[in-house]
């Protein structure tokens, strides 16, 4: 429990410090919040999005506080309660957070997403029907890449729970240490995070198979936030993403450009929204 109390210190103490929050708007109203689909560890979350973060306050001369969740159900609840101001989440919860709450869908990042199915690099598994009868680990059961990689090894002849066994290992990172410490066969994870991890990590790993492209995070609103602010912070995300800056260079290099949504892309994303709905409902 002291490990547990100090890291939960640790942790507010450098979301505080990383985030700059200042005193000086003395006319300030209550800081706006922030939550970013915790996709990646906390500590990378603040190194991610902290850039996005300021020039928010910049703009908006408001401050903006960071937050996310242990894991993707807990996020998905603190969307349906409300508690972001601004939301970052997976496109097939931004269907849910629509429907559910009245976000407004905002803008997204242009990097598509890429769900990668990864063994040990010196496995002998050389095609997907050699994971049949094997255990295969999966970030969060409700994320999109764990939906999307079910969908497509089904689609090759592999059903969950039927021709293998899936494993929940919470992250994608969890997942992808499953398979380097040898306690699955296989491991479904973002790209975006297989590329985040360190060398000498992903060297143990070898790419499998991988889904179609899936569209990116995208940005929404609580519809409490009047329409002048809703405006402002859509003008702030797309001057950062178009920033010459250094910091904003870099996030975006990774990310992807900031850019509107295509309410087309919805039809296609709604199978694996429904899936989420109804496991989310299962665990109340």
């Amino acid at each position: 429990m002291r490990l547990f109390n100090f890291r939960f210190h640790t942790l507010a103490l450098l979301l505080l410090y990383l985030m700059g929050l200042r005193t000086g708007w003395a006319d300030d109203p209550r800081p706006l919040v922030l939550g970013v689909f915790p996709y990646v560890t906390a500590r990378q979350i603040v190194e991610i999005y902290h850039p996005v973060a300021k020039a928010l306050e910049i703009k908006l001369q408001r401050r903006v506080r960071l937050f996310t969740a242990r894991d993707f159900t807990a996020f998905a609840e603190r969307t349906r309660k409300g508690e972001y101001d601004i939301l970052l989440t997976a496109p097939h919860l931004v269907w849910l957070a629509r429907q559910e709450v009245g976000y407004l869908p905002l803008l997204k990042y242009d990097l598509s997403i890429y769900g990668l199915l990864v063994v040990k690099s010196d496995s002998p598994f050389k095609d997907l029907e050699d994971l049949r009868g094997r255990t295969i680990a999966t970030p969060d059961s409700i994320s999109l890449v764990a939906l999307a990689g079910k969908a497509e090894m089904a689609a090759r002849g592999l059903r969950d729970k039927i021709d293998y066994a899936s494993k929940d290992a919470t992250t994608h990172i969890n997942a992808a240490m499953q398979v380097i410490n040898g306690r699955v066969d296989g491991a479904m994870l973002a790209q975006q995070t297989y590329n985040l991890m360190r060398p000498e990590l992903r060297q143990q790993l070898r790419v499998l198979a991988g889904t179609p492209p899936l569209p990116s995070l995208m940005y929404l609103t609580h519809p409490r936030l009047p329409i002048t602010e809703v405006q402002s912070i859509r003008t702030a995300l797309l001057d950062f993403s178009a920033s010459p800056d250094e910091q904003a260079r870099k996030h975006y290099s990774a990310n992807g450009a900031i850019e509107p949504i295509d309410d087309a892309m919805f039809p296609a994303i709604r199978p694996y929204a429904l899936s989420a709905q109804e496991m989310l409902r299962q665990t109340k």
